[in-house]
């Protein structure tokens, strides 16, 4: 496994967080009428679980494991392993599903439901980064 990939993967994971904090606004009927906020906030958003895709893959292919055939069972093959736990894992995985609508039906996002995601999940994001510091640290 490449340490410097995957630190700066993380990395990335950190500015794209950071963006959607900074941008999504405290009330979320503004997120739902502004079109520049909703760009900035979805794009950072599926960037941010595609990052921890790439990452979860890097981390599988470092092992003799079968690589993942979809986005969501990187994280179940994660937690299989004891880089996340179950939880994280699943969390992680429905994360997949607002990417997948973010990326392939744009349409269909509901802005209050993202508004939701950004104030109670961006956790989420921060203990995937958390568990894979502390798989590079173990290694």
């Amino acid at each position: 496994m490449d340490r410097v990939v995957v630190e700066q993967k993380l990395e990335s994971l950190r500015r794209c967080l950071l963006r959607v904090q900074t941008k999504c606004p405290a009330d979320a009927d503004k997120l739902a009428a502004d079109f520049d906020l909703q760009d900035i906030v979805s794009l950072n958003l599926s960037r941010a679980v595609q990052l921890c895709v790439d990452i979860g893959a890097h981390l599988i292919a470092s092992t003799e494991a079968l690589p993942p055939n979809t986005m969501g069972e990187t994280f179940e093959q994660l937690a299989q392993t004891g880089v996340i736990n179950r939880e994280l894992a699943l969390k992680l995985k429905r994360a997949v599903g607002f990417r997948n609508i973010a990326m392939h039906h744009y349409d269909a996002i509901n802005w209050f439901m993202v508004h939701s995601i950004v104030k109670s999940h961006l956790a989420d994001f921060a203990a995937f980064a958390k568990a894979v510091l502390l798989k590079l640290d173990g290694e």
